[in-house]
């Protein structure tokens, strides 16, 4: 990646694009102009960053490798960078407007309100608009002037030739009065004026478009407090402060309520609730106990705790979004290409139709229509008797720097960007991270969305769902209490699930030994109850039956039923009897069945995949109200892939949605892969989209941001291209004939700065866009 500095319009963009890609060893290279970024994809090791730098130096812009760590240093210096250039932005349009004052004040006596004759002398309106040139105007002429010796003109160009020439044909008449030309020096003054009016409100709407990355950057603390004794984690000014980005892993930080935490890591001592809202996008805090990870960035809340560092500098999560925030905007939609293909050639084709409209109204349309005369010149002759000729040809200019001023590469430049940026800055405040324009509009176009199942649709977590006690001796808080006590011997799913309703019920364990577990089937202890050794177990069907305990009739079809409910069943036998069943299934997440049926509402086709028996589906299917052929049980990974693709073919647009390992294939195959944060590595680098909370309605949200973020795009582009579609023709004078309008230059300069502004600020309008209220089960 590199910072590249100087670019001003859409041409810019295509020239160092050009320039890059022509580069031997270089595969793309996307340019974001409102980031001033481009991104460099080349072969290992055929060109270094050195000479990529080299040949966008070449190309007329300065350049710089940018630090790819999501640290945001870069970002930090773009700011104060932006800072100072708006500060002195904001002092030449303040010269420019007064000399625009000085310019309107002489030129009242026009309308008998007011007549100061050294406001109204020529000599005086010809310092005004050298002045304005010389100043604030500087850096225009010079970009455009820079432009021309570059071989690549761009927007500044056009400003500079079509002000430049109004300068230069006023000093012309002014030299030379007996040429009977008009001298309008009021017109440069007040079309730079116009022109930095918008630049300043221009680039103050870009800079708010990366107020979602400034954010995200901001968040990361300056400062850590390194223990020696997590003992001592609630105990004031024990530690020692030092630079966050100097941690290491492993060591011991402090965190105290009320400030931020400094790096990835785990809870070792203390508890308290932590704001995550930056990272999820949820406003609700999470408690956080010892043995639960925290993230850099994230806010201490209620208590003082202590951690162990796991993620320091680019590994934390919060660089890793940085990172992809940044990645995201510098990534184009295809609906842009069009508008790339244009902006190489539009200021060739300006100029061309600048000089088409000189020649046009000089040779032949003055002579046709000669009534225009009057219209095309207004009022602005400051005294001067013109002759047929020099009003010919005084026209014919005016006309042709119309042209010139009024046409905006710019908003074709700013159209697909600055939607990126707000969008994908939004996103990452809502806690959805999107990869870049193409999983935008691609978004837009899905028909289809499929689900992996477990830790997915499910909370991928094993829970008891249902108890069942067969025997009056005993209470189901006594079934629990033996089945916890058996399972204490062993770390299965299973186990774990009955060890957490145990200790949800606040039940304590008896005394037991002589565990015997065997695999696949379930496990026996000796367990102490009611001050008498008794043989318990636990397992599946078979274990039972090996154990020459009796299943009656009654019995089995307790377990059938909840077998067929797609729960897995535990027998709980103690002495020589079974007497009791425990249900334990992988519950769907509270969320999952509103999202489904939102999303089959929207009239997009819902779908589910999963490695898991039939019965388990089927289940899935009548809680989901799926239809039962969208649901394949018993998938393989490649299966799935091939499940996709079997999709693909069939022409309809899909979208993944998985979190695990066995998912990475998939989310790659389908046209958008959407991963949870919670899901592993793999999948999160594989996915076009990740969903930071543990919602699944964070999907809703996701297709309601890409789809208004590419209707802004089409709207910026449609805007874009219709602009210069009516204003180019107006400015040629299209309606001088029939409705005696012409643009005089000024006029068109405020049009062309003001169009610019309308696609920035109609980006911004995203960020009024509501956040989606969290669907609850229904």
């Amino acid at each position: 990646m590199l910072n590249v500095s100087g670019m001003k319009c859409a041409g810019c963009v295509r020239a160092v694009e050009t320039r890059l890609a022509q580069v031997e060893g270089v595969r793309s290279a996307t340019v974001n102009l409102v980031t001033e970024v481009a991104v460099v994809e080349t072969q290992a090791g055929s060109v270094t960053t050195e000479e990529l730098v080299e040949q966008v130096s070449q190309a007329g812009f300065a350049a710089t490798p940018r630090a790819t760590d999501g640290s945001g240093d870069d970002l930090t210096a773009w700011v104060e960078a932006k800072r100072q250039e708006q500060k002195q932005q904001g002092r030449r349009l303040g010269v420019a407007i007064a000399l625009l004052i000085l310019s309107t004040i002489g030129h009242l006596h026009h309308f008998g309100w007011l007549t100061i004759p050294v406001l109204s002398a020529l000599w005086f309106h010809a310092i005004l608009a050298t002045v304005t040139l010389a100043f604030p105007a500087r850096e225009i002429l010079a970009d455009g002037w820079a432009g021309i010796r570059r071989g690549a003109p761009n927007m500044n160009t056009l400003v500079a030739l079509g002000s430049g020439s109004a300068y230069l044909a006023s000093v012309v008449a002014l030299v030379f009065p007996g040429l009977g030309w008009e001298c309008f020096f009021d017109e440069p003054v007040m079309l730079l004026a116009f022109i930095l009016l918008g630049r300043t409100l221009e680039q103050r709407a870009r800079y708010r478009a990366a107020d979602a990355l400034r954010s995200l950057v901001e968040l990361q603390p300056a400062v850590a407090r390194l223990i020696s004794d997590p003992a001592t984690a609630g105990v004031a000014q024990t530690g020692v402060e030092v630079p966050a980005r100097c941690v290491q892993v492993g060591e011991w930080v402090q965190v105290l309520p009320g400030e931020k935490i400094p790096a990835d890591g785990t809870l070792v001592a203390g508890q308290s609730t932590v704001d995550e809202s930056m990272l999820t996008g949820e406003s609700m805090p999470v408690l956080k106990q010892p043995g639960d990870g925290v993230t850099a960035g994230t806010v201490n809340q209620s208590g003082a705790i202590a951690l162990q560092v796991t993620g320091t500098g680019q590994n934390t999560v919060l660089a890793q979004m940085i990172r992809l925030v940044e990645t995201a905007q510098s990534r184009k939609a295809p609906i842009q290409r069009l508008a790339d293909v244009i902006s190489g050639y539009f200021t060739y084709g300006v100029l061309s139709l600048a000089a088409l409209t000189f020649l046009f109204w000089y040779f032949i349309g003055l002579h046709h229509w000669p009534q225009v005369m009057t219209s095309a010149l207004g009022m602005a002759h400051m005294g001067h008797t013109m002759t047929y000729t020099s009003s010919t040809l005084l026209v014919s200019l005016k006309l042709a720097i119309a042209v010139m001023v009024v046409a905006c590469p710019c908003a074709l430049g700013l159209a697909t960007p600055t939607a990126i940026l707000v969008g994908s800055g939004l996103g990452a405040e809502r806690g959805l991270l999107l990869r870049g324009g193409d999983s935008l509009e691609t978004i837009s176009h899905l028909d289809t969305v499929v689900f992996d199942k477990t830790g997915t649709l499910t909370q991928g977590q094993p829970a008891v769902t249902e108890v069942q006690v067969l025997t009056d001796a005993l209470s189901e808080a006594d079934l629990m209490q033996l089945a916890a006590t058996v399972e204490s011997g062993t770390q299965h799913p299973l186990a774990k699930a009955i060890h957490r309703a145990a200790t949800e019920r606040e039940l304590n364990l008896l005394t037991a030994d002589g565990f015997d577990t065997q695999p696949g089937l379930g496990v026996a202890a000796q367990v102490t109850w009611r001050d008498a050794v008794q043989p318990c177990a636990l397992g599946n069907q078979q274990w039972m039956t090996q154990r020459e305990l009796v299943l009656d009739a009654a019995v089995q079809d307790r377990a059938k039923a909840l077998a067929a409910a797609g729960q897995t069943v535990v027998y709980v036998a103690l002495g020589n009897a079974v007497v009791g069943l425990v249900a334990i299934a992988d519950q769907l997440r509270p969320d999952a069945a509103a999202v489904v049926a939102d999303l089959q509402d929207q009239g997009l086709q819902v779908r589910v995949l999963t490695g898991d028996r039939k019965e388990v589906a089927d289940a899935i299917a009548a809680q989901l109200n799926l239809n039962p052929d969208h649901i394949t049980a018993e998938v393989s990974p490649q299966g799935k892939v091939d499940a996709i693709r079997q999709l693909q073919d069939s022409g309809r647009t899909v979208a993944l949605v998985g979190d695990g390992i066995n998912d990475a294939p998939a989310l790659a195959q389908a046209d958008v892969g959407i991963s949870l944060h919670s899901g592993t590595d793999i999948a999160m680098e594989t996915a076009d989209v990740i969903l930071m909370g543990d919602q699944l309605s964070g999907l809703l949200e996701t297709l309601t941001l890409s789809r208004a973020t590419f209707n802004k795009i089409r709207q910026n582009l449609a805007w874009a291209f219709a602009y210069n579609l009516v204003a180019i023709p107006l400015a040629a004078g299209v309606l001088l004939p029939t409705a005696g309008f012409s643009l005089s230059p000024a006029a068109a300069g405020g049009m062309m700065a003001f169009s610019s502004v309308a696609v920035v600020v109609n980006s911004l309008l995203l960020r009024s866009m509501p956040q989606r209220n969290i669907v609850k089960h229904r």
